[in-house]
């Protein structure tokens, strides 16, 4: 009777999501296009001939349950490992045991594997003495090496549906009434979940066993307070290191050069939230004054400057409010990327042609005997009634425009102003984009 007990106390040891996995590829919910039907993985699965594959998805969606039940459905023994807390030593143990018997190597996180760990990897996947499913939370086309990737098949997991999340909290709270707690939940209650989860069917499992973990028997209703109480202890999914980190910085850069207020501030929050140092987040705002918006409105390097020093010198909490107006200062300025284009277009110019003699007239002239070494002809624009001579700045042979075109458009800008300055005062006009 002892043993019998001490078996159910490890069971309600397990964490609640544990306890709910999925037993068949039937019961995996939100993966239908990969696991139903004549799917290419269905089709491998049936055939018992795995080989390599890469499971790609986000967390909390079901990989780790995905390998074990493949591994069940083809009666051959499941290895599980986390690349954090495996070696070359450890894959070589491996290759070594699974001449004596039939494995699935299962590898978690593969992505925190080296290129050396990676290439250990290679040999099994080349002949197939094992069969090998690596899972990733990563973009496996950046992440995991080239040469594996490309001895198997990638298979991309789907963030789960709010449907699939509806089903998961009600399984959860199902499961407390095997411990006489009836639980209900309110529609606000499972909105937030829902909302929160983010498509993450762990974390909503999580959430729901941490309102009801230790509740006394009886009816118990999990409402928006309760929920909002657990949230506060819920950690917010941000991997500073990865794609995520990755994906939000593009999205808070392309929202301001979009001009779109709510996202520029959404996704800066979401980069404070997780984590992200705001020197970093200032730097970006700082290049993207001059990127985007440049010299449409020259005041906004200014912002951003102001920004890099807030976060250096005050810091979060507050540095967030000067980071959000100069991030908004950039989001509706005018926009122009002339400065970028330009520099980028110069650059390029140089990679492939070097850097051309300088014209005599553009030479220094500060030292005896340079106008016996022909550096004559220049002229010095303040001397110029207009401000302006007429001389060429560039090495011979490189038109006007290749660099410089100017993106000012209708609105009264710097750039506009200053277009309109020069072309009085020159004898051409200034290169436009537009």
């Amino acid at each position: 009777m002892s043993d019998l007990f001490s078996k159910a106390a490890a069971s309600r040891a397990r964490p609640l999501a544990d306890e709910l996995r999925p037993n068949t590829l039937a019961d995996v919910l939100g993966q239908e296009h990969l696991l139903t039907g004549n799917a290419e993985l269905m089709r491998k699965i049936k055939s018992g001939r795995l080989g390599t594959i890469l499971l790609y998805g986000p967390p909390g969606i079901g990989k780790t349950t995905i390998g074990r039940i493949i591994a069940k459905s083809i009666n051959k023994e499941f290895k599980p490992l986390h690349a954090k807390n495996t070696g070359v030593a450890e894959i070589r143990k491996l290759m070594d045991e699974a001449h004596m018997k039939q494995l699935v190597v299962f590898i978690d996180e593969v992505h925190n594997l080296n290129k050396s760990q990676q290439d250990q990897l290679l040999e099994s996947a080349e002949t197939g003495l094992f069969d090998l499913i690596l899972a990733t939370t990563e973009n496996p086309y950046i992440n995991i090496n080239a040469a594996l990737n490309s001895r198997g098949r990638i298979y991309q997991l789907k963030r789960l549906e709010p449907r699939h999340v509806t089903i998961l909290i009600d399984k959860a709270m199902n499961h407390y009434r095997h411990e006489g707690i009836r639980a209900t939940i309110s529609d606000e209650a499972r909105d937030t979940v829902i909302r929160f989860a983010n498509g993450d069917g762990r974390m909503a499992i999580g959430l729901i066993e941490s309102s009801l973990i230790g509740r006394d028997p009886g009816d118990f209703q999990i409402d928006q307070e309760i929920i909002e109480q657990v949230m506060a202890t819920a950690p917010v999914r941000f991997d500073k290191q990865g794609d995520m980190h990755y994906d939000v910085t593009s999205a808070f850069c392309k929202s301001m050069r979009g001009g779109d207020e709510d996202g520029t501030v959404f996704w800066l929050a979401a980069l404070i939230k997780g984590g992200v140092d705001p020197v970093y987040i200032a730097r970006r705002i700082m290049t993207h004054a001059s990127e985007d918006v440049g010299l449409a409105d020259n005041t906004c390097l200014a912002s951003g400057e102001a920004a890099m020093t807030a976060a250096k010198t005050i810091g979060l909490p507050e540095c967030a409010i000067i980071l959000a107006h100069a991030a908004l200062h950039v989001c509706r300025a005018p926009k122009s990327n002339s400065a970028y284009r330009a520099i980028g277009a110069a650059l390029d110019f140089i990679d492939n042609n070097g850097i051309p003699e300088v014209p005599k007239h553009l030479r220094d002239t500060h030292y005896k005997g340079a106008a016996k070494l022909g550096h004559v002809g220049y002229i010095f624009p303040h001397d110029m009634e207009s401000g302006w001579a007429n001389q060429s700045y560039l090495p011979e042979g490189v038109p006007v425009g290749s660099f410089y075109q100017s993106d000012a458009r209708e609105n009264p800008t710097y750039e506009a102003k200053a277009d309109d300055f020069w072309d009085r005062r020159r004898d051409r006009k200034t290169p436009r984009r537009f």
